[in-house]
């Protein structure tokens, strides 16, 4: 056998060996962090409940996840260890100074105009004394009449040109 029949046994050999390689550094990854847990941090489920660490044993976790309310889940429940400032912001809605990042995104456009006078407020425009006609208008009537002047004598010239047929039965054979 050649070399060039046997590449793509070894392309083949060589991906399912990356792959393969992949997933077990994942699965040590996972491993290490769920051996590495402590009380008091938080974590998230594979199911997607958010709790608090309260006990480490050799294969379950005890988790605290409200007052009064302590589950025991397997370690290979956990999904994912949170920092602090992470479990405190989705747990319990606490924001992290956004002044001291140096980013602020404001909460209306209104910011991000070039003027600085304030828009006249839409109420104000309504309160006047006249109404507001949303009626259509009518057009004036003479020249409407021009126009369709203009597109009968149009039609009129083309008939002169070519005549019109009315049915069929004028060409037939």
């Amino acid at each position: 056998m050649s070399l060039v029949t046997l590449l793509p046994f070894i392309v083949l050999i060589g991906a399912m060996f990356l792959m393969t390689r992949s997933a077990k550094k994942k699965q040590q990854q996972a491993a290490s962090m769920r051996n590495e847990l402590q009380p008091g941090s938080g974590v998230r489920t594979i199911g997607g409940m958010y709790a608090t660490v309260k006990e480490v044993n050799e294969e379950t976790v005890l988790l605290d996840a409200a007052p009064g309310v302590d589950l025991l889940f397997a370690k290979n429940s956990i999904g994912a260890v949170l920092t602090d400032d992470e479990y405190n912001r989705i747990v319990h809605g606490i924001e992290h100074d956004l002044k001291a990042d140096g980013s602020y995104v404001p909460d209306d456009a209104s910011s991000l105009t070039e003027t600085d006078e304030p828009a006249a407020d839409a109420s104000s425009d309504a309160s006047d004394d006249k109404p507001l006609d949303l009626g259509k208008k009518d057009a004036p009537a003479a020249p409407a009449d021009k126009v369709n002047e203009a597109k009968a004598d149009q039609a009129a010239d083309v008939d002169a040109i070519e005549p019109k047929k009315t049915d069929g039965e004028a060409d037939a054979k």
